[in-house]
């Protein structure tokens, strides 16, 4: 019987998404991302941004613009979202209607920011199927939130319960914004793990996306020279908060990123050991290298590898035949 048969009867499975979502907003940027992506393979996604991307007044050339490099050649993996305007902009109906008939099939995901509540979220979330089932798109179009208000995060169980929402983001800066200045802008930086109005809110973001089986994203880092910098907030935001994927600005950031919430090859091999001596076993306790081992342990390898799965990490046939 294969491992998630077993291990999770009846409970939501974590989802496997790339570890790092690099974010484009102009056409230089998107194009080059592109080309990392090509160069690496999908181990990161990408996220053309028609909030902060488009010029004032322009947001419908710019829609235009990121529908025409989404579908394009360039994009050879898919694995490319796009960010549309916050439901107090005028232009979130319009991106929607021009860009879901254009980029329905091929599109990774639609983020959705700066939602006040979970019928709010909803609301948007029905005009995109509902735009997509008009274009003949046979798919329901997976949904990333961006958590940024008080609003959002009073519901925020209930948002990461929606079943088409695979993934929730931090939104840092407008949170600690909307604050007036009674939050010191070092948190919109290194100072963000420490205060505790932020350290809540990105708590409680993780704790709902993992009741759920959703993917918890974690923000930007302002610092896109220094690499200690990047690496220690992203596994801060990993160890401390249990995030498990993260926003990049720059291609710097990137590998960083990628690295730093993948799996290590020691961990993947470990990982796949147990689950093959655990299939072996009929899913029954097992002794590992002097450890017991029961079902709960193996619900976390199983995670292990289903991430390393997403990050690229070859795992032999004979594992993915346990695992998938």
């Amino acid at each position: 019987m294969l491992a998630k048969q077993v291990l999770f009867q009846g409970e939501a499975l974590p989802r496997a998404l790339p570890v790092c979502d690099h974010y484009a907003g102009t056409e230089v940027r998107m194009r080059k991302a592109l080309q990392l992506q090509s160069e690496l393979g999908p181990v990161f996604d990408i996220t053309f941004d028609c909030e902060d991307g488009a010029p004032v007044g322009q947001e419908s050339e710019h829609a235009e613009l990121v529908a025409s490099i989404l579908v394009s050649p360039e994009n050879k993996f898919n694995r490319v979202g796009i960010r549309i305007h916050d439901p107090e902009h005028p232009a979130w109906k319009s991106d929607i209607a021009s860009l879901i008939p254009k980029v329905g099939n091929r599109v990774a995901f639609v983020t959705i920011p700066k939602v006040m509540s979970v019928s709010q979220t909803q609301e948007i979330i029905d005009e995109i199927n509902h735009a997509a089932k008009t274009a003949g798109v046979a798919r329901l179009i997976p949904i990333q939130v961006l958590i940024e208000t008080y609003g959002a995060l009073r519901e925020v169980d209930a948002i990461a319960a929606l079943p088409q929402v695979e993934s929730l983001s931090f939104g840092l800066m407008d949170f600690i914004s909307e604050h007036h200045g009674a939050i010191p802008a070092d948190a919109m930086d290194r100072g963000q793990f420490d205060h505790p109005l932020v350290a809540r809110a990105m708590m409680e973001i993780s704790a709902a996306c993992h009741a759920h089986g959703k993917v918890p994203s974690h923000n930007v880092c302002t610092n896109i020279h220094d690499l200690g910098i990047i690496k220690s907030d992203t596994l801060r935001a990993k160890n401390e908060f249990a995030y498990t994927r993260k926003w990049s600005i720059h291609p710097n950031q990137i590998p960083i990123i990628v690295e730093a919430l993948s799996p290590s090859s020691t961990e993947v091999d470990t990982a796949s050991a147990i689950l093959t001596a655990a299939h072996e076993a009929q899913w029954g306790p097992i002794q590992f290298e002097g450890r017991l081992h029961d079902r709960a342990s193996f619900r976390y390898f199983w995670g292990v590898l289903l991430k390393a799965q997403a990050c690229g990490y070859p795992i032999s046939p004979k594992v993915l035949q346990i695992i998938c």
